[in-house]
């Protein structure tokens, strides 16, 4: 396995984790930063815009989420309009899809694949699609993917959905899909489900399906290697 590091993060606002992001992208394209690095956090609410736009998919006026304090924040992804809010596990993977000898449409499927294999921990079902990329129980979306490859070095990566409030996702068209059914581990089960028994079983996937030794970084250590 491939070195790499795990930076294991509370609620993070989403603007500091996307600046994060950025600076480790850089890093790692520059060999600044040398080994892989995966973020696992939740975010405060907010909703994002992919490069496709999906401010079209907004079923609610802009001004009733401003009354809300939910901010709406375009950035570079792939897809649509999606929505990050607590209970949900988002992990921001930063590869060197060339390094890792994965073409973009494998690292896509390993992340599909690593919620899938999450879920089955809590004997659940879910599958990957090849159209409407994430995890999905029968109809009803589980979790989301979209990333930003540049210069070979990903970032983004997905939302899994563990005991999330899925009321604002009624107010779009999640990634863009006309009433689009979203669901939570939690609900599927029937039971609570433990974010921090979730950030384990989703660390040890991503490690055997990227082929990574992960090991837990501070955010000090980090900032030091980043600087």
């Amino acid at each position: 396995m491939r070195p790499g590091y795990l930076l294991d993060l509370p609620l993070t606002d989403y603007r500091r984790a996307l600046a994060l992001q950025h600076r480790a992208a850089a890093g790692r394209r520059t060999g600044e930063l040398e080994r892989d690095l995966v973020v696992m956090l939740e975010h405060p609410p907010v909703f994002t815009l992919g490069r496709r736009g999906g401010l079209q998919n907004l079923l609610v006026p802009q001004e009733e989420l401003v009354e809300k304090g939910i901010s709406i924040v375009p950035i570079e992804r792939g897809g649509d309009i999606t929505y990050h809010g607590p209970g949900q596990l988002v992990v921001y993977p930063i590869i060197d899809l060339n390094a890792a000898g994965l073409a973009v449409v494998a690292f896509v499927g390993a992340l599909e694949e690593a919620m899938v294999r999450t879920a089955a921990h809590w004997d659940l079902q879910a599958r990957g699609d090849a159209v409407h990329r994430g995890a999905w129980i029968g109809p009803r979306k589980l979790g989301s993917v979209g990333i930003t490859v540049r210069r070979g070095v990903s970032f983004h990566g997905l939302a899994l959905n563990v005991a999330t409030d899925l009321a604002p996702f009624a107010w779009i068209n999640p990634c863009g899909i006309q009433a689009c059914a979203m669901t939570t581990l939690s609900r599927e089960t029937g039971a609570a489900i433990p974010m921090p028994a979730v950030r384990r079983e989703m660390a040890r996937h991503l490690s055997d399906l990227l082929d990574l030794e992960l090991e837990e970084i501070s955010p000090e250590r980090l900032a030091t290697l980043l600087k």
